[in-house]
């Protein structure tokens, strides 16, 4: 089964997407508006991004003077993307977009990180200029963000710094208001109110290439008090507009360059194919009007600044998912067609091996089939899982006021789980993809180690694994009174009822309501003395168990559907998803009583641990 049948299946059958069309904002639109885009970003991820996997991976970007030079694959396949109009797929129809659903959108561009996720550079592109929709000014999208929806632009997100990745309120970049420039006051620049920037960034994703004309730097600074000194905290963190190159109120350049400086490139395990770097702003190398400082526009209110990024930082965090997700599948799919074409080993008789027979391929072995079931219920159900939430986006956007706010707490619960589970799980898929190679999955002769090293950075950015944890059991079951976690039990309850209906599904009905049952329990345990240190000392054991439970939920809703729509399972991919069903709740569902176990408990063995016992 490939990708797009994959796709096709919970788009259409299962997700009911082409409902969508009665819906005034995609009134345009049909199934063949939405299949001829599908097919368009298949075409072009299968001849212009998985032919160069391989050779951006080997070919990693280098610096020549002041420049980054990378393979001309990679110049190739950005141009066909940014040709596509995949940049603006969902914006609206009058700024050039294609006004297409999410759901539409996600789903394409699964087709992109599973052909090559090192050559896939224009995530961030996307998200900073859908932030700047949000939250910029009318000129400031105007100028910046529809350059980057045509492609000509690209645009970073720039938060981290030397000494502080994850922890915000430790960051040590400022901005202060710049002088009067060509005659207008810095606070009246048509662009924004203009400040100057110092300070350094760290792990910029794209933050330096020659694939576009120029690169908008999204970047989180903190303006100084009226003593000079920095506020500290998130207080004073505010967002700024800093383009490498200086522009126009117009939107043209200028030809001059922005006081942002290539300090170095970082050389990564995997994602080789896209360039990481550490910016310099304002060290005075490349000056502007004869001073240093990075011209930089404010955008929104000041101190504001990180409300406005997580804007950004969600999108890019569901994006990173998809990514993950689709890693896992492409791991998936090697050792599938390696595992059928393997001869190796005989068939276990009830005297034992005949070794006058012949080989058989190891997909006939029980633990062969162990594994490849993993990583399918992994990546399809990390998919399922991806294109739900970008449904809620759809609902978000065009349903009534009551169903839009549902989707909105509902997004926000599930996204730390859309970004981690299957950063974590679909990594795991990774891992057997490489043991069903055997040892020549260890070599760079097959793509599965690949696969896995590019994987292993999903769990890091865009938030590490702990940092979403500490959110969802910190922050998000239990904003708006644990609304958010009542509205999943309630979907979660429709799906038991539907299926208690079907005889093949009454016993992962059941399964399923004894596991919320048990995470309801866990998150009133966990927070049931007040005390956040306990509670959080176990947030990693229950987002693997909330984020299981979500997973065990959205495979049964699946196989609902196809239940309804082929009763006798005459469909092979059907008895895959219903196999791929009794699979997850019969291998993975149980391990969320050990992790509960110690949710519950408050267990304080490892936040306990003494320092100098290690």
């Amino acid at each position: 089964m490939s990708l797009r049948s994959t796709i096709d299946f919970m788009l259409y059958d299962w997700l009911d997407s082409v409902s969508l069309t009665n819906r005034n904002r995609f009134i345009e639109h049909s199934r063949e508006t939405f299949d001829a885009t599908l097919d368009m970003c298949e075409r072009i991820a299968r001849e212009k991004y998985a032919p160069f996997n391989r050779l951006v991976d080997i070919q990693e970007p280098r610096i020549e003077g002041d420049r980054v030079v990378l393979p001309e694959a990679t110049y190739e396949a950005h141009k066909a993307y940014a040709e596509s109009g995949m940049l603006s797929a969902a914006q609206d129809a009058d700024i050039g977009g294609m006004q297409l659903p999410h759901s539409i959108e996600a789903a394409a561009n699964a087709f992109f990180a599973c052909a090559s996720i090192g050559i896939n550079s224009s995530m961030l592109t996307s998200s900073n200029a859908n932030l700047l929709m949000a939250h910029g000014s009318p000129k400031q999208q105007e100028v910046f963000a529809r350059q980057e929806y045509a492609g000509r632009w690209s645009g970073t997100m720039c938060l981290s710094e030397p000494q502080a990745g994850s922890s915000l309120s430790d960051i040590v970049t400022r901005a202060v208001p710049d002088d009067e420039a060509n005659g207008v006051a810095w606070e009246h620049d048509p662009l924004g109110p203009r400040y100057r920037l110092r300070g350094n960034k760290m792990w910029i994703s794209a933050g330096d290439h020659e694939l576009t004309e120029n690169i908008v730097h999204l970047v989180l600074a903190k303006i100084p008090d009226a003593e000079g000194k920095l506020i500290p905290g998130t207080r004073g963190i505010s967002l700024f507009i800093v383009p490498k190159r200086l522009v126009t109120e117009n939107g043209e350049l200028t030809g001059d360059r922005n006081d942002v400086a290539l300090a170095g490139l970082n050389h990564k395990l995997g994602w080789r194919g896209t360039t990481n770097t550490l910016l310099n702003f304002g060290e005075g190398k490349y000056k502007v009007d004869g001073k240093a400082g990075a011209i930089g526009y404010l955008v929104g209110e000041p101190g504001k600044g990180l409300a406005c990024m997580f804007h950004m930082m969600n999108q890019a965090r569901i994006a990173v998912g998809i990514g993950a997700t689709a890693l896992g599948l492409a791991g998936y799919y090697a050792s599938l067609d390696y595992a059928r074409n393997r001869p190796q080993g005989r068939p276990i008789l009830g005297s034992g091996k005949d070794s006058a027979q012949a080989q058989i391929s190891i997909i006939q072995h029980a633990d062969v089939k162990r594994m490849l079931l993993a990583q399918k219920s992994y990546g399809e159900g990390a998919l399922a899982l991806a294109l739900y939430c970008a449904r809620l986006v759809d609902e978000q956007q065009t349903g009534d006021a009551a169903s839009a706010d549902d989707a909105r707490l509902l997004l926000d619960l599930l996204t730390p789980i859309a970004k981690s589970w299957p950063s974590e799980w679909c990594l795991e898929g990774n891992s057997l993809a490489i043991q069903i190679h055997g040892g020549y999955g260890y070599t760079r002769d097959f793509a599965v180690e690949q696969y896995w090293r590019d994987n292993r950075l999903n769990m890091i950015h865009e938030g590490t694994h702990g940092i979403q944890a500490l959110d969802l059991l910190g922050r998000k079951v239990l904003m708006e009174n644990g609304r958010g976690m009542q509205l999943l039990a309630a979907r979660v309850q429709a799906t038991i009822i539907k299926a208690s209906a079907q005889p093949r599904l009454t016993e992962f009905a059941q399964s399923l309501g004894a596991a919320v049952q048990k995470l309801g329990l866990a998150t009133q345990s966990a927070w049931s003395t007040g005390n956040p240190q306990e509670a959080l000392a176990n947030a990693v054991p229950y987002m693997q168990a909330m984020g299981h439970t979500v997973l065990a939920w959205i495979w049964l809703d699946q196989a609902c559907c196809v239940l309804a729509n082929d009763p006798d399972l005459l469909v092979p991919s059907n008895q895959g998803r219903i196999g791929c069903t009794h699979y997850f709740y019969r291998f993975e569902l149980p391990k969320i009583s050990a992790w509960l176990n110690v949710v519950s408990a408050r267990d304080m063995t490892c936040a306990d641990f003494p320092e100098d016992a290690f």
